[in-house]
Formats: C-alpha cells, sequence, structure tokens
C-alpha cells in the first residue's frame, strides 16, 4: 500500500520530491526494498501534522503536502490541486481538499468527515456528522480527503496551538486550527479516494485497483 501512494505521489506535478515519514521499521524497510526515499521519525507525535513538522525541521521547502499512507487511490490531480492552492494566496496557512457525495451511505457514516466552506473556499467546520443539514429539497455534502498542505510557518508554530474541546469531541484534528482561528483553504476535487482504516475498506481498494488497471483508457 505504500508503494502505491508514494508511486501515485511521484505522479503529481508540483511536488519537488516523495518520501516516507515513518517511526516504524517494517515501513522504513519496506520503502527501502523499493528504492523509495524514506526518514524515520519519533516514535513520539501524536499526528501525521507532527510528524510532516519534523520533517520540516531536516528540510528546506516553503510547502509540505501530507499525504497520508493508507490512501492507495490518492489522484496527483488532488495532489496538485492542494499545492496550487497556495500560490498567490498569502491568507492560508494550511488546505486540503473536499470531493461531492451523493449517496446517503456516505453521507451518514462517521468514518467519512464532512466539510463545509464559505464561496471562497475557507473551511467553516469538518464534522463526522452530516453538515450541513438540509431542511429542504436542494443541498450538497462534501467528503473530506485524507490530503493536507501546510506553509512552513505553520509547522514551525504548531506546539503553541493548543489542542482544543471541538477536536476532542470529534476526534479530528483539524478542528484544532479553526478554533485557534487558523483559516484552511479548501479545494474541491473532482476524484474521490478510499482510506483503509478496515479490513472490508482494504477489500473495497483491492476491487478498485483492479478495475482501474484493467481499464486501458481511464488515464489512471
Amino acid at each position: 500500500m505504500i508503494q502505491w501512494v508514494y508511486e501515485r505521489s511521484l505522479k503529481a506535478d508540483c511536488l519537488d520530491e516523495v518520501l516516507v515519514a515513518t517511526d516504524d521499521v517494517r515501513i522504513f524497510d519496506a520503502v527501502r526494498k523499493f528504492d523509495g526515499r524514506v526518514m524515520m521519525t519519533s516514535s513520539s507525535h501524536q499526528s501525521g501534522t507532527e510528524r510532516v513538522a519534523e520533517v520540516a525541521t531536516r528540510i528546506e521547502s516553503d510547502v509540505f503536502i501530507n499525504v497520508q499512507g493508507d490512501e492507495p487511490l490518492i489522484s496527483p490531480k488532488t495532489i496538485d490541486a492542494v499545492c496550487q492552492s497556495f500560490l498567490g494566496d498569502e491568507e492560508f496557512l494550511i488546505s486540503t481538499a473536499r470531493v461531492e457525495i451523493f449517496e446517503m451511505s456516505e453521507i451518514e457514516a462517521s468514518d467519512n468527515v464532512k466539510v463545509v466552506s464559505d464561496r471562497n473556499g475557507k473551511a467553516l467546520y469538518f464534522s463526522r456528522h452530516p453538515i450541513p443539514y438540509i431542511r429542504g429539497k436542494e443541498g450538497r455534502h462534501f467528503k473530506h480527503l485524507g490530503i493536507y498542505g501546510y506553509r512552513r510557518e505553520l509547522l514551525k508554530s504548531l506546539e503553541q496551538i493548543p489542542p482544543s474541546e471541538l477536536e476532542r469531541s470529534e476526534c479530528l484534528e483539524q478542528l484544532r486550527f479553526l478554533d485557534s482561528g487558523i483559516s484552511i483553504k479548501v479545494v474541491t476535487v473532482k476524484d474521490d479516494s478510499v482510506g483503509v482504516d478496515t479490513s472490508e475498506d482494504l477489500e473495497r481498494v483491492r476491487a478498485l485497483l483492479e478495475n482501474l488497471i484493467k481499464d486501458p483508457i481511464s488515464g489512471w
């Protein structure tokens, strides 16, 4: 799975380099086996953001993109969209992505984090609950995808941003930033991705990958 994510990330146009940051020697050895770049990090990190912050102390870059290792279907176009959202817009220190969803099973699933944003793409709230509540006949739901972009200055100040009650309530780290008044840019993309959190997710992704590989005109 790590190799899938790594190779998908290499296809993005915006990245200068791709590396895997881990505290697990098994992952380290797996990446070395397929000749990928990998960095061992502290085992004390409580989140992926903290791990990226450590990487930022060892690598020079203005922007870091955190592509989670359990997202083998991540689209290079999504990675590029998150990267490009920083161009010419100094307001945002964090960027992420969303995709529209339509099935009620997806909308109601607590594993699918939903996000609402204003007309300028500024995140208003993230929740495991279906948001917004649609009282009338019209409304749209968007799923938050597991990818983040960070400016270096945000990562350098991470330790000064305290956990929040909302973050603990929903178990969503991004609410810490909103609760501290830090704006998050949300870009809308067309390609969905499936995070692998359970054995059922794994089987679903395997089936999707098999279909994508067999399709010669998918462009995947």
